[in-house]
């Protein structure tokens, strides 16, 4: 069975015109939980931080609020797609990465790409991997 994940505690960006995009923010499937690129939108006020370690960290607060609401936890994670917009942030997100993950064990697997991304302003964006909390 494949179950669309929605939460209301990371935002779902929706296009100028008011429409969402054809996607869901995860997928549930057996114990396998897929989730899109989360951005650093921050779900209550709405507003991107302009600074990178602030985006960082709200991208994984946000990741970790769609794995919860799909059943699954942030030491459930296994592997994470981290997009930058600029190599120079690659310090600084290692950094932010490493103290959120810090009491997980083992880490998730990563891969770090370099790239444009969609919105103006984003400099980093997540999309991961992981398992169901069996409980």
């Amino acid at each position: 069975m494949i179950e669309g994940i929605h939460t209301e505690n990371a935002p779902f960006v929706r296009f100028s015109d008011g429409t969402a995009p054809p996607l869901s923010q995860a997928i549930r499937t057996g114990e396998l939980i897929f989730t899109s690129g989360q951005g650093p939108l921050d779900p209550v006020t709405h507003e991107i931080p302009t600074d990178f370690d602030d985006q960082a960290r709200q991208v994984l607060r946000n990741l970790v609020a769609v794995f919860v609401a799909a059943g699954g936890s942030k030491d459930l994670i296994v592997k994470c797609t981290c997009y930058l917009s600029d190599r120079g942030h690659f310090a600084a997100f290692n950094r932010v990465y490493a103290e959120f993950f810090a009491d997980c064990s083992p880490l998730p697997a990563r891969t770090t790409v370099v790239t444009q991304l969609v919105r103006d302003g984003v400099l980093v964006e997540i999309d991961a991997v992981g398992r169901v909390d069996r409980q």
